[in-house]
Formats: C-alpha cells, sequence, structure tokens
C-alpha cells in the first residue's frame, strides 16, 4: 500500500508529469540540462528528481562530474503510468544542453 501511495503521490504534480514525458523522449539525460530546459533552479529540479527517483520511477548514474538520469520501467504500474503520460497532450520543453545556457 506505500508504494502504490508513494507512486500516486509522485505523479500527483504536473512538474514531475512533464519531467518524466521529457525522459521519455530524451531518453538518459544529465542534471544540467533537465535544469536549462526546465529553466528551474537546481534545488527545486532536484527535489522533483528525488520523489520520483523514490518512487520507483527513475534511475541515475554518475558519468564523471555529470549525473545522468532516465526512467525505470519497473512494474506494471509504472509502465502504465508512462505509457498514459505518452498519450498527454501537453507542452514540454525543449531540450537545451548545458552548453547553450540562456
Amino acid at each position: 500500500m506505500d508504494e502504490f501511495l508513494e507512486i500516486v503521490s509522485a505523479l500527483k504534480d504536473e512538474t514531475r508529469v512533464k519531467i518524466l514525458r521529457f525522459l521519455s523522449i530524451c531518453n538518459e539525460i544529465c542534471v544540467c540540462e533537465l535544469e536549462v530546459s526546465f529553466n528551474m533552479s537546481q534545488s527545486r529540479l532536484s527535489r522533483h528528481l528525488k520523489i520520483l527517483k523514490n518512487a520507483g520511477f527513475l534511475s541515475s548514474r554518475r558519468d564523471g562530474k555529470k549525473v545522468l538520469y532516465s526512467i525505470v520501467y519497473n512494474g506494471i504500474f509504472r509502465e502504465e503510468s508512462i505509457k498514459e503520460i505518452k498519450r498527454l497532450d501537453m507542452d514540454i520543453p525543449v531540450l537545451i544542453s548545458c552548453d547553450q545556457k540562456i
């Protein structure tokens, strides 16, 4: 029951849903690219990523100084949630690389 509630709680925020949609398109992306693309402070973004990771939606790995995030397709409910998110009509940011900071 706790796991289910954590998953549902993670999905109740529009920004987190957009992050999942963004990652479903970009596959693996570094935090700095998410930060720049979403025009979001690092601390706020980190909070969203932590919630999604704790709910089992994301994995992260280090690549030198960068931390790369990607979607984890584990569990039927999570997989179906991602499928539904991909079907939603929503505006998501354009990918901006760390080198192209505004």
